[in-house]
This record gives structure tokens, C-alpha cells and sequence, in this order.
């Protein structure tokens, strides 16, 4: 490990002391075990490690994606999918030594990638972590799988250490941020995150069979009764990024966690609002990437945004 890994990675973990590693700027002493928003110590804690094939098709590829999921977040929206995980606490402690292992491990079952789901809080240990097994030879690709709630001085400590952003921007306003995540700044903060991590990693890239090399893809998960103010977002994309980042834009969300039951979150999107959305992608000008059919989480990938076949 060379200098400047050194003193990054001395930088970051400085910031567990006072964690201010996501907007939340809770302050506490992870540590000395102090616990904030997140719920996590500075000892990193995942669920699960494996082949994963559930994300978009340059990040699953035919192999799969190389997944840790992580325990803790720092955004807690209130339909989280992943609540037992990131909400509930389940997962267990791994060394440095054990997570390079285990990256090495799915390296050499052939994952495309390390896809690191769920990362903020664990920013300093993760570094650290990526830095030894790329020494120890680890070649994939990073991906930072993050809700988008970053600080913009954290992304910039990754550059040169992930390759793959696959970044959410949830929501446009902040009524809906406050509603769903109690993050009213959500989209301040994730917006001008965004623009780190395009500075840093480029223009999306894929290799010569469609897996994904580098560069950023947002995703965005449009969301009943207009709470993720879909059209600002996408225009707000067209405007700024349409020729550097690809899109994913989701039907797939269902009411889960506290989202049962609620009065506005407590149904899926209607098709009335799915078309709202696809028109919106038309009028904001962007044309890479893929959108998901009506059928959500039951229903695949479109290949590009012109096309009405999906396939298998």
C-alpha cells in the first residue's frame, strides 16, 4: 500500500471518531461503540456475501455480481425492501482479513464484480479492505451500491478505489424525503454526491460482452402518489448528466416495512403513473439504460428505452 493509500485511508477512519461519514453528521464515537443513526460500531457487519444475478444486466451479467450486503443505513426509508438488514440489525462482524477473503473468494468463483450494497457508514473499513485485496489480487471492478444520501467530500476519498457507481436518487423535493426517510435534504446532498462520483469515475462503460467497466448508473424507484417527484428528477438528470450516466428507471416498488397499510405508500404504482414516468424520460432527453415492464418485480428488463418487447 502506497502513501497516499495510507493517508486516505488514516483520513477516513478519523472519521468514525466524530462520525460525520453520511449527512445524518451524527457526531457520535463509533469507536468507543457510540451508535448513531446507522446503528453500526466502526466493525463492519453483512448479512451475506454471493453470487448475486438480481441487478441490471451489466452489473449481473451472466456470472453474477460478487454482493455484500451490508448491515445498517443511513437513510431507513420507511418501504425499505432490505429492513431486516439495514433496519433490523441482521448480519455479522467481519475482519479486514475476512471481507479481503471473502472478496478473493467470489473473485475466483467468477463474479463480475464486488458490489458493496448499502456502504456509507463502513466507508473507512471498506477502503481499507479493497486497497489490501487488490494487493493480495483482487482485479473486478468496486461498485458502490448506495441510496445516494452521501456527503461529497466522502466520494471523492473513492476515487480510484470503486470503478462502478449504481448510485439511487430517490427523491426530488423535500417533502417526499422528509416523508419517507425523514431526510429533507436528501436531494441537496445526493445531487451534489452525483456530481463527484461522474467526476470521478467518468462516463459509463462496458466491456465487449455488456459487463459493466466503470462510470455510473442512477437508479430511480418511481413511487405512488408523486413522492419521489419523478419528473423534477429526471429532467434534473437530462439536464446535467444525460450524456454520462445510464438510467434505471424501476416499477417494482411495493409496500413493505412500515409502507403497509400507509395512506399514501400502502399500494404499488398504478399504470397512470408509470406512463407519467416514461414520459418524462422521453421529454428529459435520456436514452441510456433500461426501464422496468409494469409487472415490477416479477417482470424483466426492457434493452433500451425505445423498445415496447421485453425479453427473457
Amino acid at each position: 500500500m502506497n502513501t497516499g493509500d495510507a493517508s486516505r485511508i488514516s483520513r477516513l477512519k478519523a472519521r468514525y471518531a466524530a462520525c460525520d461519514l453520511c449527512p445524518r453528521d451524527c457526531g457520535v464515537d463509533r469507536t468507543a461503540g457510540e451508535l448513531g443513526f446507522c446503528g453500526e460500531k466502526d466493525l463492519v457487519r453483512a448479512s451475506r456475501i454471493f453470487s448475486h444475478h438480481g441487478e441490471e444486466p451489466p452489473i449481473s451479467g451472466t456470472r453474477g455480481s460478487g454482493t455484500v450486503f451490508l448491515t445498517g443505513c443511513s437513510l431507513k426509508c420507511v418501504f425499505c425492501q432490505n429492513y431486516q438488514i439495514s433496519i433490523d440489525g441482521m448480519g455479522e462482524y467481519l475482519s479486514t482479513k475476512r471481507l479481503v477473503s471473502d472478496m478473493l473468494r467470489v473473485q475466483q468463483a467468477g463474479v463480475h464484480n464486488i458490489n458493496f450494497v448499502t456502504p456509507t457508514h463502513f466507508t473507512p473499513s471498506l477502503v481499507e479492505a479493497v486497497l489490501e485485496a487488490r494487493a493480495e489480487g483482487l482485479t473486478i471492478p468496486i461498485v458502490w451500491n448506495t441510496s445516494g444520501y452521501e456527503h461529497a467530500s466522502v466520494i471523492r476519498e473513492l476515487d480510484s478505489v470503486v470503478d462502478i457507481y449504481l448510485a439511487d436518487l430517490k427523491y426530488g423535493d423535500a417533502g417526499g424525503g422528509s416523508e419517507c426517510a425523514d431526510a429533507p435534504d436528501y436531494f441537496d446532498k445526493a445531487s451534489k454526491a452525483l456530481k463527484v462520483m461522474v467526476e470521478t469515475a467518468g462516463p459509463f462503460r462496458m466491456d465487449e460482452d455488456g459487463i459493466a467497466v466503470s462510470g455510473v448508473i442512477v437508479r430511480h424507484l418511481v413511487l405512488p402518489n408523486g413522492l419521489s417527484s419523478t419528473p423534477r428528477l429526471l429532467r434534473f438528470l437530462g439536464d446535467n448528466f444525460k450524456d454520462d450516466v445510464f438510467i434505471s428507471l424501476m416499477a417494482q416498488y411495493q409496500p413493505c416495512f412500515k409502507a403497509q397499510g400507509d395512506s399514501k405508500l400502502g399500494r404499488r404504482i398504478s399504470m397512470d403513473e408509470w406512463k407519467e414516468a416514461l414520459d418524462a424520460l422521453e421529454q428529459a432527453g435520456l436514452s441510456n439504460g433500461w426501464v422496468q415492464d409494469h409487472a415490477g418485480i416479477d417482470g424483466g428488463y426492457l434493452p433500451d428505452f425505445t423498445s415496447k418487447e421485453g425479453w427473457n
